[in-house]
């Protein structure tokens, strides 16, 4: 293999491997300011968004053990990789593809299971991980709290009985 094939092959590889998913897009339509808008958006996420060879996105995510890809990778591709939060990423490409309307989402890849653009919007609608935590945590002090007024409630019945018999 030549060596500038397997210089591209490497970077894609060290692309893949900085996240547990990968997405797939076809930039055909975006211009250089686009592009560089949505990797602004994408870093608060600390994602990335990268144009990469097809021949060389198969050949990388093949030896990374990723599903098959091979019909999504046709026409221009690029990918967006990074970050701990697929969630908030997928939340911020689609506000991008609404607003702009000149990226689509082919496929994405998810802890190694493939997921459609259709998976990937519903990804996009859920909360975020923190306002999540947030909600469980309303849900288990408002189940505590009405555990107390339970309790407190045995209390204040049993009072006056106490209180009468002496």
């Amino acid at each position: 293999m030549r060596a500038e094939k397997q210089y591209l092959i490497d970077e894609v590889s060290g692309h893949l491997k900085k996240s547990d998913y990968v997405i797939l897009t076809n930039f055909t339509k975006l211009t250089v300011a686009d592009a560089a808008e949505l990797r602004k958006r994408l870093a608060p996420e600390k994602a990335e968004f990268h144009v990469v060879k097809n021949s060389s996105f198969r050949v990388a995510a093949k030896a990374l053990g990723l599903p098959d890809l091979d019909k999504s990778l046709t026409g221009q591709t690029a990918v967006v990789v990074g970050g701990k939060n697929p969630a908030g990423v997928a939340k911020a490409l689609k506000k991008f593809i609404e607003e702009k309307q000149k990226l689509e989402v082919k496929v994405g890849v998810m802890d190694k299971k493939l997921m459609t653009a259709a998976d990937l919007s519903k990804l996009a609608d859920l909360p975020s991980f923190d306002a999540l935590r947030s909600m469980l945590l309303g849900l288990l002090t408002m189940q505590g709290a009405a555990f107390v007024r339970v309790l407190n409630a045995k209390v204040k019945k049993e009072q006056p009985a106490a209180a009468s018999a002496a």
